[in-house]
């Protein structure tokens, strides 16, 4: 019973953890660097923010809205475009074979 009891409070825990990190954001960050006789091989920067979507757009963060993977709106955006850049060459095309 004792083990029931502890699993439950740990849950909540948890998920106030969660909702606290979710609400306000986290960052973490890091670099990784490979270097040889002081050379640099290889060089990467790891940037990792976990936010809830409210907390990153009131942060002015919002990329995934201009993802056509992620937003619908972004892939009618790019038919769109590619649709129009269909248009000129086949007027292109046409005005060649007149």
């Amino acid at each position: 019973m004792a083990e029931q009891m502890a699993h439950a409070i740990q849950a909540t825990n948890l998920a106030d953890i969660l909702e606290r990190v979710l609400d306000k954001g986290i960052v973490i960050a890091g670099d990784i660097k490979i270097q040889i006789a002081d050379i640099d091989l290889l060089n990467i920067k790891i940037r990792l923010l976990i936010a809830s979507v409210d907390k990153a757009m009131e942060m002015g963060i919002n990329w995934w809205q201009q993802d056509s993977y992620l937003s619908t709106k972004a892939r009618e955006t790019e038919i769109e475009k590619e649709n129009v850049e269909l248009r000129e060459r086949i007027e292109r095309l046409e005005a060649k074979i007149k």
